[in-house]
């Protein structure tokens, strides 16, 4: 395939990131939930969970990040020609998040704006991503900026999957000579009919989960993406070693909780040792020899197993996958958004002179299943390296931003659950809960109304520093 007429280093040219500024910490959690010391914060590798008001929906948050990343980077509006949002977070059978977004653009007449709303669990962040690259490397592409949305609310009933809740949304402007790129070729998809995390109840925002099959299906399509990738990575050069973890410099999962994410990373060292057809028993496999010939099939809840090769990768996912972890310890699992976060959060833990050339590789699942594989570089030609700069300038309030949210108690956390579940698609709807604790720039619900019509206002910083409150027009039509 000849690849020399296409678009030059398609990739990230932007980034933000969004998160609610109030949450509730997870050892205290434990404590009100009546679970073992420990079982949240060592079992689950969870720190605090960010959680919504009723003052806050998917609409409401992807709002915000559009906007925030919007007049950072001093973008006009016109200069987007594609729009696609990636959530699971469903307040309308029929409406997309993308056309209440088109309200951000209406003053500047632009309304030639490509793609809708893409779902599938927390895979429609990544599908929105992919349909966005095929995009701009397609005939259709007339010059302009692509931009992805991937948010969502993580919600829980009362009981022990409660702590793995979250909430957030990152948007990303695409585009030709980016600071971070996307590699091609190598891209590896793999997809199959699973019951394992679904929300058949229309009426409710919470799931029906399968705990164990949610787990053996994460881990079997892991499995099947890092051997696609490694495959395909080897044919296009960029890797050359029989251990792919020694060929890439970051590892970024979705993540539902973060030991998940460290058991993954250990499972990528499981894959290179079956790979491997002369382990070194010696050094990295010193005393796995007795794993040699356990089947994929038979691994997955073998505890022994997975308890030595987390303790023989432990150095490497220090390294390579523990500074991605930021966000989804301190928010929790941001579903379509959480592989992102984890983007951001490496971004974060780097220096620019770091991040220059750090080639990384992102795996992305949702539940049902859909699941990718897929890698980026950043950039190191001198001419960018004031563009990564500016990405990296872009998420440099998260860590303040963090310190500055609001600690709820879990009584507290649980009431606003309660309410959330009790007025869940009530309409007529005034939201009760307080904007005070709202970060400046917060788009929030205002009112539904009897034909559920929601209108919302934005908390913005103006230049005395004082709150001031924008309303825009009612979004018409969301039942």
């Amino acid at each position: 395939m000849d690849q020399n007429n296409w678009p030059k280093d398609v990739g990230i040219v932007a980034i933000e990131v969004y998160f609610p500024s109030q949450y509730v910490d997870q050892s205290e959690l434990e404590t009100f939930d009546g679970a073992s010391t420990g079982k949240y914060t060592i079992g689950l590798g969870q720190s605090k969970m960010g959680f919504c008001s009723d003052r806050e929906d998917i609409n409401s948050l992807c709002l915000t990040v559009v906007q925030t990343l919007i007049e950072k980077n001093n973008i006009s509006y016109n200069d987007i020609g594609r729009l696609e949002v990636g959530t699971e977070t469903i307040i309308d059978k029929s409406k997309s998040v993308k056309t209440v977004l088109m309200q951000l653009f209406e003053t500047s007449g632009n309304h030639d704006i490509e793609g809708i709303d893409t779902t599938n669990a927390c895979f429609g962040g990544t599908s929105a991503l992919f349909n966005a690259i095929n995009w701009i490397e397609s005939s259709s592409w007339d010059g302009r900026y692509a931009m992805v949305v991937a948010g969502d609310i993580a919600v829980y009933a009362t009981g022990n999957a409660r702590c793995t809740g979250g909430a957030g949304a990152v948007a990303m402007l695409l585009g030709p000579n980016a600071p971070l790129v996307f590699h091609r070729g190598v891209r590896s998809i793999y997809m199959q009919h699973a019951y394992d995390f679904y929300k058949p109840d229309l009426s409710s925002e919470y799931p029906v989960v399968d705990g164990k099959l949610s787990v053996q299906c994460y881990v079997n399509a892991l499995d099947k993406c890092y051997h696609m990738y490694k495959s395909k990575a080897k044919k296009m050069g960029i890797s050359d070693n029989k251990s792919l973890v020694d060929s890439i410099d970051s590892f970024i999962f979705h993540s539902p909780y973060c030991k998940l994410v460290q058991k993954s990373f250990a499972r990528l060292m499981l894959n290179d040792f079956w790979d491997d057809p002369d382990p070194d028993f010696t050094n990295r496999y010193y005393g796995l020899e007795k794993y040699r010939d356990v089947t994929p099939e038979n691994s997955i809840f073998n505890k022994d197993l997975e308890k030595d090769f987390m303790s023989s990768s432990q150095d490497l996912f220090e390294k390579k996958t523990k500074p991605s972890l930021l966000l989804a310890n301190q928010v929790g699992n941001m579903y379509t958004s959480s592989v992102y976060g984890g983007l951001v959060s490496y971004i974060l833990s780097h220096t620019l002179e770091e991040l220059q050339g750090k080639r990384i590789v992102l795996f992305s699942y949702g539940s049902g299943l859909a699941s990718a594989m897929f890698s980026l570089h950043f950039t190191k030609e001198d001419k960018m390296i004031s563009a990564l700069q500016q990405l990296k300038d872009n998420v440099s309030h998260v860590k303040s931003y963090l310190e500055k949210r609001t600690k709820c108690s879990p009584e507290t956390f649980s009431q606003m659950m309660k309410l959330r579940e009790e007025t869940h698609n009530s309409a007529p709807y005034t939201p009760v809960q307080s904007t005070d604790h709202l970060f400046p720039g917060t788009w929030y619900l205002t009112e539904i109304d009897s034909k559920h019509r929601r209108t919302y206002k934005r908390k913005q910083t103006v230049p005395n520093g004082n709150i001031c409150e924008e309303e825009t027009q009612v979004a018409k039509g969301i039942r």
